[in-house]
């Protein structure tokens, strides 16, 4: 395999890492800074809005310059910001460094998804899900890493966000050495008109809902197993990694299909399965091994949503950075908005507003997702009727 696709895979296990570093710690974040839990959940929105601003700066910056510098600088800044996570007592300086980290995890993730793209086209569907694959791996070993550095630490977090800091240096010491890919530029706000647009706005709506659910649930489910006495912190911390681990494997399960399968084909059923486990989440309220048989069956479901939208997006429009950053734009809003929404709502309704959260922003999804697959056969129909005039 070519070593600068390796360099792409490792920067992505380290973001996978940073990712989801902050449910697991969460509590741990709240006693360093003295906060309640409807306070220190504000470090979601905060992490999202920094991704936010990211991403909109990203998309125009790719466009410009050369890309490895770039990932270069981002991913020693996202290391810089984790090193010092532990060390701050202030929930405002807290939140500051967590802005910092968003901008930077915003940047890398634009950035790889974009570079990809432009090498390999409408071929992109194996190794973007082998992308996300690696950073689901990396999501998958960080509550574990964080669940034996405490345990080795009488419960202190100040190791493991060093580790995940170290994690970031080799992609960086990669992205050096290897000369970036040629600045793809193609005006796709121009080709297709309105059609464009709307596509546009149907795919990062379906990914704020999306990338919403998945961050919520990863970064709740830790919180909501121990709340309802549904497991210890340390099996609740496995929780959360298998949850990271099923979307792991699904990920690399999906690699040669998505070869073979249209990625609206692959999405339709992804959906399905979704909806499926939350209803097992919903029923089992009161059930560990519900709890267990949904987490896993939500991360194999979610798996290939990510990047199998943005090979849909590949196949029907021509991406640019900017293009790419407006879908990121998307799906940070989501990731801001739903998880605060559960925080502010998790000690005052209770924990099983959680998963209602969740079920109903993957119903929504569902809609979005429909709409979209119209739009896109509508655009595809008026490019062929152009074509063929």
């Amino acid at each position: 395999m070519n070593k600068k696709i390796i360099a792409y895979f490792i920067a992505f296990i380290a973001l996978g890492m940073t990712s989801a570093a902050l449910g697991p710690t969460l509590p741990k974040l709240a006693e360093q800074t003295n906060t309640q839990l409807s306070g220190i959940s504000f470090l979601f929105a905060t992490r999202s809005m920094g991704f936010l601003v990211g991403a909109l700066l990203a998309g125009r910056i790719y466009d410009r310059l050369p890309g490895h510098p770039l990932l270069t600088i981002m991913l020693v800044l996202m290391g810089i910001s984790l090193a010092l996570v532990p060390f701050i007592g202030q929930l405002w300086l807290l939140t500051a460094v967590m802005l910092l980290a968003g901008i930077m995890e915003s940047g890398i993730d634009v950035g790889s998804n974009t570079l990809l793209a432009w090498r390999f086209g409408e071929k992109v569907g194996p190794y973007m899900n082998s992308l996300h694959f690696f950073f689901g791996l990396g999501a998958f070993l960080s509550p574990i890493i964080i669940a034996q550095t405490m345990l080795a630490t009488g419960g202190s977090i100040r190791l493991a966000y060093w580790i995940l800091a170290l994690a970031v240096l080799p992609a960086a010491a990669l992205f050096l050495r290897f000369p970036s890919l040629p600045v793809r530029y193609r005006d796709t706000a121009v080709d297709g008109g309105k059609a464009n647009v709307l596509l546009i706005v149907l795919v990062a709506a379906f990914l704020f809902l999306y990338v919403g659910a998945e961050v919520a649930y990863g970064g709740w489910v830790y919180t909501y197993a121990i709340t309802l006495n549904l497991a210890t912190e340390k099996a609740a911390a496995y929780l959360t990694s298998f949850f990271w681990g099923a979307l792991t494997i699904g990920r690399l399960l999906s690699i040669p299909i998505a070869a073979k399968l249209h990625p609206k084909t692959l999405l339709g059923g992804a959906l399905a399965g979704c909806l499926t486990s939350m209803t097992i989440l919903l029923v089992g309220q009161s059930s560990a091994a519900a709890l267990w048989v949904g987490t896993i069956g939500l991360g194999l479901s979610m798996s290939v949503i990510f990047p199998t939208t943005i090979s849909l997006a590949e196949h029907t429009i021509s991406l640019s950075g900017q293009m790419t950053s407006y879908f990121f734009v998307g799906a940070s809003l989501g990731s801001m908005s739903i998880p605060w929404l559960i925080g502010q709502l998790f000690e005052s309704v209770g924990p099983g507003v959680t998963m209602l959260t969740i079920f109903a922003t993957l119903l929504v999804a569902v809609v979005v997702f429909a709409l979209l697959i119209g739009q896109a056969r509508l655009h595809q129909e008026a490019r062929a009727a152009r074509i063929g005039a």
